[in-house]
């Protein structure tokens, strides 16, 4: 038995005519795509690589990952967010070929593969830095997951800003 896919992007529907049509050439999802589909998951150390002969399907790795780093470039990181993008963002549902796991899913798949994304995380930064899709941010704050950064203090961004009015009078 086989993963569970989606169905071809190509394949003209009723509505929408293609969904290949509403996704732009140079738009990430492409690039993220081609990406996760180049992977060897087995390799990578990616759990539940092989389909069981019996029961339902499970979905792909690769698709779960490329809405993993779709809410990664994008900095969306709740479960239940990645379900809704999938649901509604037209660029996701191409990439998903209109497949729509839930939050619970997405949420295990995460869990499961927590040291495999170590590796995955580190090239794709690489990747997108190389080719420019951080939008302006430096790749080297933009990969920082889990690190929580101090504010500087209010006294400091007020001084900064040259204003003064908020300090008590001593």
């Amino acid at each position: 038995m086989s993963h569970l896919r989606g169905t071809d992007r190509s394949e003209v529907q009723m509505l929408p005519p293609c969904l290949d049509d509403y996704v732009a050439a140079e738009a990430a999802v492409r690039f993220i795509d081609a990406y996760a589909e180049s992977l060897d998951f087995k390799a990578l150390g990616f759990e539940r690589c092989t389909a069981k002969g019996t029961g339902r399907p499970p979905y792909h790795p690769a698709d779960l990952l490329k809405l993993y780093l779709y809410g990664y470039l994008n900095r969306i990181r709740s479960s239940r967010r990645l379900e809704a993008e999938a649901a509604r963002n037209l660029e996701v549902i191409w990439m998903l070929r209109t497949l729509r796991p839930d939050f619970k899913t997405i949420a295990d798949f995460r869990r499961d593969n927590r040291k495999a994304f170590k590796g995955v995380l580190r090239e794709f930064n690489l990747l997108c830095a190389s080719r420019a899709l951080w939008r302006g941010a430096r790749p080297s704050t933009a990969a920082v997951q889990g690190q929580q950064r101090q504010a500087p203090p209010l006294q400091r961004r007020a001084a900064a800003r040259g204003d003064q009015t908020h300090r008590p009078a001593h």
